[in-house]
């Protein structure tokens, strides 16, 4: 009877490997590990109420979220380095006819104007969210994120971190594609 148990604990070590590494394999190919889902897709997006104008443009209203066409919101700071390091893949985007609506997050206003004026501007509308407020309703967790908006205001794709060539590519445009 000893000889069979000794024989169990000699296969617990490689048992507990495989499910470690499972566990490991499953965490790594997922496409981003430290995204968290969102509770607004396929939702009516938030109010962009709490936001002020920026400058001198006009504030953004929930209208621009329901006006025709498939749009995107994308929350940004002067004082993100990955808001900089993703601001030609917007102005691409933006030069390419993809109405985006900026909202600037937890900023100075003078230094989000002097982010816009050297780095250029891709906003449609852009909003000032000086509280954190309409950050809030939103669900973010830090800037830049970036939202996919059908013409009728529902939120179909939510992507936290700065966007790349490649990211556009493999989720914004099949997003984009399926709500126009």
């Amino acid at each position: 009877m000893a000889r069979r148990n000794f024989n169990l604990l000699m296969l617990l070590p490689p048992l507990l490997f495989a499910v470690f590494a499972g566990l490991a394999w499953f965490a790594l190919t997922r496409e981003n590990p430290d995204e968290l889902p969102s509770a607004l897709i396929g939702r009516p997006a938030p109010s962009l109420a709490a936001t002020t104008a920026l400058g001198d443009d006009p504030a953004v209203t929930d209208a621009d979220l329901r006006a025709p066409g498939v749009k995107l919101v994308n929350f940004w700071a002067s004082w993100c380095g990955p808001c900089r390091a993703e601001h030609p893949v917007l102005e691409e985007l933006a030069a390419g006819g993809r109405t985006i609506i900026g909202i600037n997050y937890k900023d100075d206003p003078e230094k989000a104007l002097a982010f816009l004026t050297e780095l250029g501007d891709p906003f449609a509308a852009t909003g000032a969210d000086t509280t954190g407020r309409a950050g809030l309703d939103w669900g973010i967790y830090g800037v830049p994120e970036t939202f996919v908006i059908a013409s009728d205001g529902t939120v179909l794709l939510r992507h936290p971190g700065p966007l790349t060539r490649d990211l556009v590519d493999r989720r914004l445009k099949p997003a984009i594609a399926s709500a126009e």
